[in-house]
This record gives structure tokens, sequence and C-alpha cells, in this order.
């Protein structure tokens, strides 16, 4: 038998190769250069990892983080495959040994970071070495219009150039634009490569978007009808991860946290508890998962919008690894595009680019941003969408999503869109040129916004006319209108442009209908029928009643815990306390985190007797 078939099959354990793993593997065995793009699950590491047992010699692993270097030495130790990994985690003794066993031939494989590339006396070690592959995991950290740029990855070629005899180069990526492709094979500089792309899909993964009025709440019943499984929440803030982690501990999940703001021992611990499912749900932002070799997480669900497609596609995709069904849910809120707004805006400047690419690399943030705002409007087939940006063939419908499966009906939104476009028009008008969603948004809702005020913009008939639009609202009509075709935006200045559909919607009667979701729309509340039987309903308290009898209400339960418990008033709550409760009245550990004055300690110990009280008003 072959031997890449005795190996394949004795040590991985598996019978025969996946789609595009072969095609790979002969080549790099055959001294060619690769670039695979295959999706997360696809088995990507194997590629590499074969080959560099029937090679001579050291194969060299570039990777981007500690914990999958760490995951990818641990699962090949297992198997029996001598590897290591240098890298700041460990002390100058361990690092020491690797370099003993490395000059020693001990080694197949040697994970490393690229900084570490640039240290002279790495560089020194390894040219002593016989190096027939360099493998680059993630290789879309090299571009810039990646969502994971590392400057550090523009060093592999120079280090590559410094070794006595040039190694084949592989390269391996699961979500790459076509342009972010282009950048990975020019700037690694690989010769002529063997490129095997399987596709971007993930048959296995259920994609859905939804849109609570309090995402907590919508959380909540997800989770609670996947206690059996293992998943992820991506959060977009450091302060978000802590709130939703220490709520659903309340609300009694075995769930911990993880983001760049923790100390290294707890981020591992966290991790590890997550892995070994001691935690069976993550709280993190996107500092965690790349490279995460975990099979069986079954759901993966953002509390908050991604900047990017490409960003979502890659975290969703720690779903379902094994090809189990999994779950991938992004609970969606026009705040989310602000704070993704506000993230680009605050990002860290890149000292490794001028200021024109740093300028063209923020209006790529944008643009990507823009795209992802679509995914997240569209009521098209989910998969289609991503599938699309990806440059990937498919179906109109993949039957596995929310939009394919989902419960629709169309509604009848012309006179909105007539007001947003002749909105637009005016404007322009008054202007002499086209403006960007925001002040029109602003003139629409009668902001009193500086630029409207200054532009006069407060002095056209359409000012003020979608007052009582919430900006939610205002957005599902502008996403409406661009993915119907009746305004496009220009991509220079990101200003809307009425088309020819526009002013048959305006002039010439055109109706315009808006597909959605049955349960997003509100359904006008029924009239008890002549003969139902009548009930007697209590008249209901005034607002000022109600508030004030809450407060009383709240501030006997404290003195009774107060009394039982031999502690004064204020150790229990204090009055300003008991008088945010009464404003917020929170209904769920979330809501009653949120409470200023209520710390975790006290959440647990009065949480729950609070709300029941406070529900008695509600």
């Amino acid at each position: 038998m072959d031997r890449k078939y005795d190996l394949l099959h004795k040590i991985f354990g598996w019978s025969s190769f996946r789609e595009g793993q072969e095609p790979l593997v002969d080549a790099l065995l055959a001294g060619r250069d690769v670039f695979g793009v295959m999706p997360t699950g696809g088995g990507k590491s194997l590629c590499y990892q074969l080959p560099a047992m029937l090679l001579p010699g050291v194969t060299l692993v570039v990777s981007p983080l500690i914990s999958l270097m760490k995951d990818q030495v641990m699962a090949l130790t297992a198997l029996g495959v001598p590897a290591a990994y240098i890298n700041s985690s460990q002390t100058g003794e361990e690092a020491r040994r690797v370099y003993t066993g490395l000059r020693a031939g001990e080694y197949k494989l040697l994970y490393i970071a690229p900084e570490r590339l640039t240290l002279e006396g790495f560089t020194e070690t390894v040219r002593g070495l016989r190096i027939p592959l360099v493998a680059v995991d993630e290789a879309h950290c090299i571009s810039q219009w990646g969502q994971d740029f590392r400057p550090s990855y523009l060093k592999i070629p120079d280090f590559i150039s410094r070794l006595p005899r040039r190694p084949s180069l592989a390269a391996f990526t699961a979500t790459a634009t076509p342009e972010v492709r282009e950048d990975v094979e020019r700037l690694l500089g690989l010769r002529s490569p063997v490129q095997v792309v399987t596709g971007f899909d993930r048959p296995n993964l259920r994609f859905d978007v939804l849109k609570p009025h309090k995402k907590y709440d919508a959380l909540l019943p997800l989770l609670r009808a996947r206690r059996d499984k293992s998943g992820i929440v991506y959060c977009s803030t450091r302060r978000e991860v802590e709130r939703v982690c220490e709520a659903l501990r309340l609300d009694g999940f075995a769930a911990t946290r993880y983001h760049a703001g923790l100390e290294d021992d707890e981020r591992r611990r966290n991790q590890e508890d997550f892995i070994y499912d001691r935690s069976t749900v993550m709280v993190a932002t996107n500092a965690f998962g790349m490279g995460i070799d975990k099979s069986n997480v079954g759901f993966v669900i953002h509390y908050n919008m991604p900047k990017s497609l490409e960003a979502y596609y890659q975290e969703a995709g720690r779903a379902g690894r094994d090809g189990s069904p999994a779950d991938c849910i992004l609970l969606f809120s026009p705040g989310d595009i602000m704070t993704a707004r506000h993230l680009i805006e605050t990002g860290s400047e890149n000292p490794d680019l001028s200021p024109e690419e740093q300028a063209q690399v923020t209006m790529r943030d944008y643009k990507r941003l823009e795209v992802m705002s679509g995914y997240c409007a569209t009521s098209g087939c989910y998969r289609a969408y991503i599938l699309d940006y990806f440059g990937q063939a498919h179906t109109d419908s993949c039957s596995n999503c929310g939009n394919c499966s989902g419960d629709f009906v169309e509604v009848d939104m012309t006179r909105e869109a007539q007001m947003v476009l002749s909105c637009v028009l005016r404007v322009h008008d008054k202007l002499g040129y086209y403006v960007g969603q925001s002040l029109i948004t602003h003139t629409l809702r009668g902001s009193r916004d500086k630029r409207v005020l200054a532009l006069g913009l407060d002095g056209l008939s359409t000012y003020g006319i979608l007052r009582g639009a919430d900006q939610g609202k205002t957005r599902e009509y502008f996403d409406a209108l661009l993915t119907g075709g009746y305004l496009r935006k220009d991509e220079t200045h990101a200003t809307l442009i009425p088309t020819e559909s526009a002013r048959e919607v305006l002039f010439r009667g055109k109706r315009v209908l808006r597909r959605q979701k049955r349960a997003a729309v509100k359904e006008t509340p029924r009239s008890p029928s002549r003969g139902a039987a009548r009930r007697e309903i209590p008249e209901p308290f005034s607002p000022g009643e109600r508030e004030n009898g809450l407060l009383e209400a709240l501030k006997l339960l404290r003195l009774n815990i107060a009394r039982e418990e031999g502690v004064p008033l204020y150790v229990v709550f204090s009055n300003a306390t008991l008088m945010e409760m009464v404003r917020l009245k929170p209904r769920t550990m979330a809501d009653f985190l949120a409470v200023p004055g209520v710390g975790t300690v006290k959440a647990k110990r009065y949480g729950e007797i609070f709300m029941s009280e406070i529900g008695k008003f509600v």
C-alpha cells in the first residue's frame, strides 16, 4: 500500500482522503508549492501534517495563536507524531528542551508564531536544520484586506529567503475572498502553486438572523433549548461579555468567559473548561476561537453583529466541525451598526501602513460593514448571500436557513417608500448633491442635528414625516429600497442615489412590497367577540400610583429582609437602587444586574425575590 495511505489510516484513522486533500498532499510530497482554501473542519491540517511525516527533516508550521499551537501539538502527540512548539508561554527551560530536540532531529513538525521568524537566534538555529516544508496556517492574515491582518505575516518571505535552501510553501485558509486569495499568493511568493478551493459551503450549519426587542430575553430560550449542547456566544465588547456571562451563570448555565482583558491564566483556564466541557457555554469577544480545535460545538450565537462577513463566517464556522447539524444565529439590532462603526473608527492604526494605505483599509472596513449589514437585512437565502460574497455558485434556496424555512408575508410599504424617496430628491434639490443615509434619516425623523439645521433641511416638507418611526424601522425601509433597486449607493462617497424604479414609485404609482417574516409583523389585537364570557378586569393603576406603589412595596420587602438578616437597610439596597428598580422594572437576571447598585452577590441573594415583587406591578 502507498505509504501515504498507510499513515492516513494508521495515524489519522481515515480510510480515504476528504475532498481536495490528496492533490495537496501529492503536490507537497513532489516538492511543489500549494494553496488550499477549505472550510473549517474540512481537514486542512492533515494536508501538511501527513507530508511532514514522510518528508526528511522538520516541517515548520506558522500559526497565529498560542492556543492553536498547543491544541495541534497535543493532538499530534496523542497520535504518536513527534511535534513541538516554541512560543512566549514557555519557560526558558522548556524552550531550551525544544531547541535541543530540534538539533537532535526528534521532531517532524514545529509550530511557531510569525513573530518568531524575525528573531535572529531562531533563524540561526533553523538554518542548520533540514526544512523541506513551511506551512502557513490562516494565510489570509498576510493580506491587509483580510479580516485578521497580521503585519508579522509579511515577514515570512524574508525568512524563507534567508534559509540555505528554499522549502516548499503551503498556504491554507478557510475564509478568503478572491481578492484576498490573490494577495496571499503574491505576498507569500508562491511559485506556480497547486490550488485547491473545495468551496465555502457548510451544509450542516443552519443560519438565521433574529431581531429581538431585548437580546437577552431572546438568548435565554435559545440556550434553554440547547442545554445538552456546547456552544459559543460572541459579544462585540469586553463589557458585554462580562454582563452576559454573569447573567447566564445566575440563570443556571455553566458559562465561562474569554476576552483580551483577562489575565493569561484565567483565559487559559476558561478555555480549557470549555474545551473539556466543564463549561458548556463560552461567552467571548472575537479574541476567542481562531484555531480552537473543539469539534462538538453545537451552536454559535452572535449577541452582536460582527464588522464583516468574513469575521462572521469564520466565527460561525466554529460550530459543527464534526459535521453534525449546528445552529448559527445572529441577534441583530440597529445599535450593532453604530458599535461596529465605533470599533472601526477607534481601531488602532497600523504603523506598518502608510497614511494612504491606512485610509484604504478603513474605507474597506466600512464597505465590509455594509455587506454585513446587508446580510442582516436580506429576505433571501442567508447561505446564498454568504456564498455570493465568497464567489461560489449556489442554488437560490438552501432549505436550511431561517429565511428559506421561515414563514413570510408581503408587507406593502409604498407610502413609506414614497416618503423616503421624496426626501432623497428634495434634499438633492436643496443642496445640489446627494447625501448619505444618516442625513436623510435625521431629516425624516425630524432630528435637531446640527448638520440638518445648518443645511436648512428642517425647512423641507419631508422634514419629520417619519418622526414616530424608530431607528430600526427606518433602517428597514432603506434596506428594502436598496435591496429592491429603488436606491443605489455611490461606492466613493456612500451617498444614496434614486434609480429609475424610484421615479416609478413616486410618479407612476408603482407599489413597493417588502418580504417580512410573519413573526415580525405586528398584528392588531382582536376585540373580544360579543358572545365571549365577560371577565372582570380591575381598573389599572395610573402610572404615578403604580410607580409609588411599587416603590413602597420594594421598601417594605427590603425592611423585612434587613430585619431577618440583622443589617441596616442600605446594606440590602440603597433608596437610589430601589428607585432604579422602579424605573427599569427588571424581569430577568441580566436586567437585574443592569440596575445601578446591584452587584453579583446581591443579584444572587435577592434577585428572584425582588423581581417577583416587581412582577406583581408589571
